[in-house]
């Protein structure tokens, strides 16, 4: 890519020498140069779908940001995917992209506030329309419109997220009650601020105590 866009600046220069040149052979020597660049630019190979993605990225200039916050919704035919973007229905409608796969979108949105940012969801949890798909720019907003192939209602948005639960929700679906709750408690723990943490150790001592006791059974 950078190979071709320095022969395309040669080219330019060469025809701008040409337009000042008066001598015959000083002409034919610029001539012979501005059909072996032409010729050598036509010979470049065409540029992948990925290098022109790639010459897109390049082309926008500015910071990038990834957009990691977001909404959601559905209806009976649609999975609404809400944005927030401050001024971005200031800016012309081209500036902001989507693309559609099946299982997938890429939001692009150019030079908001002199930033771009992006937001890709790949392995949506079920088939999409990419004909019935559509995007909408609304007051300091983006909604995503993801047409469903089949009319049915989604648990979570991606196959990712899907998995997740299960392998949570396996954690504590155990034929043994306590166990279950004790995975539960350990979670708790492990995800829980210092006042969590206080409260959890504090019932953790006062069975113990119960059970040294013989209160409660000492199995629970």
């Amino acid at each position: 890519l950078l190979f071709l866009n320095q022969l395309q600046k040669d080219l330019e220069e060469v025809k701008e020498l040409l337009t000042k040149a008066t001598r015959k052979r000083l002409r034919d020597v610029l001539m012979t140069e501005k059909h072996k660049l032409e010729l050598e630019i036509k010979n470049q190979p065409p540029l992948k779908p990925k290098d022109a993605a790639e010459e897109e990225k390049l082309s926008l200039g500015g910071y990038t940001v990834k957009i990691n916050n977001y909404g959601w919704d559905q209806s009976d035919k649609f999975i609404k995917i809400y944005i927030s973007l401050n001024g971005v229905q200031k800016l012309p409608a081209e500036n902001v992209q989507v693309n559609f796969t099946e299982r997938s979108f890429d939001l692009l949105v150019k030079n908001l506030n002199g930033k771009n940012y992006t937001m890709t969801f790949n392995n949506l949890l079920k088939p999409i329309s990419v004909e019935g798909s559509s995007r909408k720019i609304k007051t300091d907003m983006v909604l995503v419109m993801c047409r469903k192939k089949r009319e049915e209602k989604w648990e979570c948005l991606t196959q990712v997220e899907k998995e997740s639960k299960e392998k949570e929700k396996a954690a504590y679906d155990t034929s043994d009650p306590s166990e279950g709750l004790m995975n539960l408690l350990k979670k708790m723990y492990a995800e829980g601020d210092d006042e969590m943490k206080r409260t959890i150790n504090k019932a953790w001592v006062e069975s113990r105590e119960k059970q040294s006791k013989g209160d409660i059974p000492m199995d629970i």
